[in-house]
């Protein structure tokens, strides 16, 4: 199985294309949030159109939505997808995926509700930088912001994760969207 994680494309069209060039064959989305809006502390970005970025999502058949800080009801009322709340848990086979925008909890809250949650993979967005580590047996990963990165890399996340009777192989990797490149993260 093959999912493409982003988060924060705060209404940019732009970006968002860019993104699905290297996701468009993922089984399924995971977006951490931050979708239309791009919020009042953030620049308006050339390329920022939430009317034609909705209706690119609202195309895709395989999208799963945690709501972010700077979505609303009224973002809700133009997507054919949900914004669910808070935590989002999604189950693929054995591995469990928990996915939230991260503006609620601090970070150490949010990894111990994923295990409480049983989670494998915590995925969070907000701080607009990426991260991967393992805390335990939790897997936490942020795949940066597509559109307004603070790291100076506009990103997105692959996962993929192949399962067999004996084990779970499970490989995660960063794309800079407008090189290609696969971007190590220390």
């Amino acid at each position: 199985m093959k999912i493409g994680v982003m988060s924060d494309t705060h209404g940019n069209v732009v970006y968002f294309e860019k993104a699905m060039n290297y996701l468009k064959d993922c089984d399924v989305l995971l977006h951490g949030g931050d979708i239309l809006n791009h919020g009042p502390r953030n620049p308006i970005t050339e390329g920022y159109n939430p009317q034609e970025l909705f209706e690119k999502l609202n195309k895709l058949e395989n999208l799963i939505i945690a709501k972010g800080n700077c979505d609303s009801d009224v973002d809700q009322m133009v997507l054919n997808h949900p914004i669910q709340n808070s935590y989002v848990v999604s189950q693929f086979g054995e591995t469990r995926i928990i996915l939230t925008h991260g503006y609620i909890d601090t970070k150490e809250e949010m990894i111990e509700k994923a295990k409480k949650m049983n989670g494998d993979i915590l995925i969070f967005g907000h701080t607009h930088i990426k991260e991967l580590f393992l805390d335990e047996n939790l897997v936490v990963m942020n795949p940066g912001s597509t559109t307004l990165p603070k790291d100076g890399t506009h990103s997105v996340g692959i996962i993929e994760i192949n399962q067999t009777d004996e084990e779970i192989d499970m490989n995660f990797n960063f794309i800079d969207i407008n090189t290609g490149n696969i971007i190590e993260i220390e």
